[in-house]
Order: C-alpha cells, then sequence, then structure tokens
C-alpha cells in the first residue's frame, strides 16, 4: 500500500496497454491540479456532482467563507464493486479536489457488520475494504486530498466524542422517524430489521457531525439519512447545516432495473471484470432504439463516459453513417431519438470506451501481487445481505 495516508491499511492489516495509457491520461485530467479556481467555477463544478442539491444558496455561501470545505462520503465494504462506486466515485472526489475541497472517506466497516454484510465478519469487511481502496487507487482518484477513516478505529479512538451525538440523536427521533431511514442499508421499511438495524441510521447521521462534514457527498439513495441530520440541526438550533449533494443512481442493464446489484453480476460492470465480460454485458444490456429514458446504455455514456473522455467515439460503416464523434450528450441524444444513431452503434462504442477505463485497474490487479491476493480473497466471499 501507499505510505500516504489516504491509503491507510485496515485495522489489523499491514500496512500497459495503449488503452491503459488513454485511460490512464483521462483520469489524470480529471485529477489533476488546476489553476485557482473562481467562486463561481467552484460552485459550478460541486453543483455538478449531484443530482439533487440541499440547499444551494447554503453552498455557495460556504465557498465564499471557508476556503477548503470538508466533503464526507461512506461507504460499507460489502464485495465486489461495480463501476458505479468505483468510476462515478472517482470522477466525483476528482472534482470535489479540484474544487478545493478536503475530502473525507467513511469505511463503515463496524456499519456493514451492523447490516450484517459478509455474514457479520469483520476481518472479511476490512478486507474489501482494503481491496476497495486498490480499485480506487488505480482509477485514478487523487488521494492528496483524500483521508480515508476506518469507522471501527476512529469510534473507538474517540468513543467519548461519538457516542453522545448518537444517543442525542436517538433520543430525539422516534422509532418510525428512523426506520423510514432504512434504505440507506438497502433495507425497506416493511423488512424485519434487527435492533442493530434500527440503531445504523443513528450512527451514520451522527458521523457527519464527528467527521466535521460541511458536505455530505453520496448517493441519492443516501438522502434520508442525511436530510434527518439537517432536521438534527434544527433540533440543536445549530445554524450552519450539513449541505446535500446527492448524486444519480446508475440503474442496472436490465429493463426496469433501477439500480446495480451485486447479487446480480449481469446486472453491472464489475471493476475487474475482464474485455469479454464486459462486451458480453453490454451486448446484452437494454437499449431500445429511439428511446432514452430509461436506457442503461445511454445513462453509461452521459454519467461515465463524457466525464471521463470529454465525448463518446462511434465507429461504424460509411453505409451506417460513418465514424463519429460526439462531443456533448444532447448532441447524442438528438441522434438517438430520431434513429440516427443506433444501439448496434451505441453497445460496442460503450464497451470499448468502459474497456479503456477500466485497463488499469486490471493491470494493477494483474502485475501487484498484494492487490492481486486481495482480489482472489474477495472472489471467494459470499455476498451474503
Amino acid at each position: 500500500m501507499d505510505s500516504t495516508p489516504a491509503a491507510k491499511a485496515a485495522p489489523g492489516a499491514s500496512s500497459s496497454s495503449s488503452a491503459a495509457a488513454v485511460a490512464a491520461a483521462a483520469a489524470e485530467d480529471l485529477a489533476g491540479g488546476v489553476a485557482a479556481m473562481t467562486l463561481d467555477e467552484r460552485f459550478d463544478l460541486l453543483r455538478g456532482i449531484g443530482e439533487e442539491c440541499i440547499q444551494e444558496d447554503e453552498l455557495r455561501r460556504l465557498l465564499e467563507k471557508k476556503p477548503v470545505p470538508i466533503c464526507y462520503d461512506g461507504f460499507e465494504p460489502s464485495g465486489r464493486m461495480h463501476i458505479a462506486q468505483g468510476i462515478v466515485k472517482t470522477i466525483n472526489v476528482n472534482k470535489m479536489i479540484r474544487a478545493e475541497c478536503k475530502v473525507k472517506i467513511w469505511i463503515a466497516d463496524w456499519f456493514a457488520q451492523l447490516n450484517n454484510k459478509m455474514g457479520g465478519d469483520l476481518k472479511k469487511i476490512q478486507t474489501v475494504g482494503r481491496y476497495m481502496i486498490e480499485i480506487w487507487k488505480a482509477a485514478g482518484m487523487n488521494l492528496d486530498g483524500v483521508e480515508f477513516l476506518w469507522s471501527s478505529e476512529e469510534i473507538n479512538n474517540r468513543a467519548h466524542e461519538y457516542w453522545p451525538i448518537v444517543m442525542d440523536i436517538a433520543r430525539k427521533n422516534n422509532v418510525k422517524r428512523i426506520t423510514r431511514c432504512c434504505q440507506i442499508m438497502g433495507r425497506s421499511e416493511q423488512d424485519d430489521l434487527t435492533a442493530a438495524q434500527i440503531f445504523y441510521p443513528c450512527m451514520q447521521c451522527a458521523d457527519i457531525f464527528f467527521l466535521k462534514a460541511d458536505i455530505c457527498q453520496l448517493g441519492m439513495d443516501q438522502r434520508k439519512v442525511n436530510m434527518l441530520a439537517r432536521e438534527y440541526c434544527d433540533d440543536i438550533k445549530r445554524k450552519n447545516k450539513p449541505i446535500i449533494l446527492s448524486h444519480h443512481m446508475l440503474p442496472g442493464f436490465k429493463e426496469g432495473q433501477e439500480k446495480m446489484s451485486k447479487s446480480d453480476p449481469s446486472s453491472a460492470i464489475f471493476m475487474e471484470d475482464d474485455e469479454a465480460q464486459v462486451n458480453v454485458k453490454i451486448k446484452q444490456a437494454f437499449c431500445p432504439p429511439k428511446i432514452v429514458e430509461g436506457n442503461p446504455c445511454l445513462e453509461y455514456i452521459k454519467y461515465i463516459v463524457f466525464p471521463w473522455f470529454g465525448r463518446f467515439e462511434v465507429i461504424r460503416k460509411e453505409s451506417n453513417g460513418g465514424n463519429k464523434t460526439f462531443t456533448s450528450m444532447d448532441e447524442l441524444i438528438s441522434d438517438y431519438e430520431t434513429g440516427a444513431l443506433h444501439p448496434a452503434d451505441v453497445k460496442p462504442a460503450l464497451a470499448k470506451a468502459i474497456n479503456e477505463i477500466l485497463q488499469p485497474v486490471r493491470d494493477h490487479f494483474n502485475n501487484n501481487n498484494e492487490a492481486k491476493v486481495l482480489l482472489n480473497t474477495v472472489k471467494k466471499y459470499r455476498v451474503t445481505n
């Protein structure tokens, strides 16, 4: 592992091709330092991360008053990493760093245990956490501005700070309000929740204050607990509420599949999928002609390919319209809706772009012995819900 704080090991752990070069260069562009940005540029960069921002005026005031805001993101180490966790997170973190923020990534190992991931085996959970850090390193995440924090370690070290916040949040909310947050764990209010899963939202809400986060940058599926944190600010008469930047959730490849599923490998691209696997999954993906809404292939292009490369290249015969490079999503949608761009054009071009992005990750796990052992270990684990 790197010697930087960003590559800190889990508690108890010891501390190519032309396509790869292209993808690595694109990652550098995303992560690379830029000249001092204006307030408007920083605001636009951060606002562009979120499908929803609560509230925009608060975000602007924060950037005016605080030179280096703290952004918080967190994840349960719970199995193999799909492309939304791997690449979309890398894109978003690199944007936050460029906008002159500090990013704290909360490796929620205790939370995964509470949620019975990996059968509640903390050692397995922490192994998965180390595997995920290796992926982000290989994918091009700018680790200079990132601090990875293990929940088990940080909570134990600062228990006197953490638990009073959790207890106060629990006292100020009834069970009904807390169970409304169970979506954050991939559960529904109708599920037979354990006592641990009732306690989980109180802890996640407390994380935001414990980490002194100014901005919560998580997916739309985490919105309810972030709103609970803002409501808690009203309860304790705190003026500065955490700003919520909720990013879009990529759908699965099957028709009507709102989210990728780790338990359904065909629903998503995983970060170590080989070229053939990517090609097959995209070839079989739902992609109705002339229909943009609910089209997972177009969402991959919008949220992964364009942010990564700034373009989408289609290679086809002259009789089918010839090669074309799209430089905006609006341009691509216009062609797709008229039928000038067909699914048979989109799918191979999308597969090529995704394979270029993933090649440095494949190379890392093929060539780095520690990473290879981590991957092989994680693949053997059964994803337990």
